[in-house]
């Protein structure tokens, strides 16, 4: 998975899959997380629902999670301060 660390902002790519049957965090996939969201991705519903679980399991606050870019794509490059590359890494485990 590719992360890249600086100025305690780590950044990485995230694969998601809208319109699933429950929010989860399914693993490694090619170079990011693959996450599944029950929101369907109308009207930025699933980037909030990314941004939210992520600061969730991370346990920072929302504004620390932002989308980088791909906010019309699956696949995002997400941004979250506060937090390390091994935190990132866990999330995968």
């Amino acid at each position: 998975m590719q992360i890249t660390e600086k100025d305690r902002t780590v950044s990485f790519v995230v694969r998601v899959q809208p319109r699933a049957s429950h929010d989860e965090i399914v693993g490694e996939y090619q170079d990011g997380l693959k996450i599944r969201l029950t929101a369907p991705p109308v009207d930025d519903r699933a980037n909030e629902a990314l941004r939210k679980l992520l600061a969730s399991r991370l346990k920072v606050p929302l504004a620390a999670v932002r989308i980088a870019s791909g906010e019309r794509s699956r696949t995002k490059r997400v941004e979250v301060h506060g937090v390390t590359a091994a935190m990132i890494r866990g999330l995968a485990g």
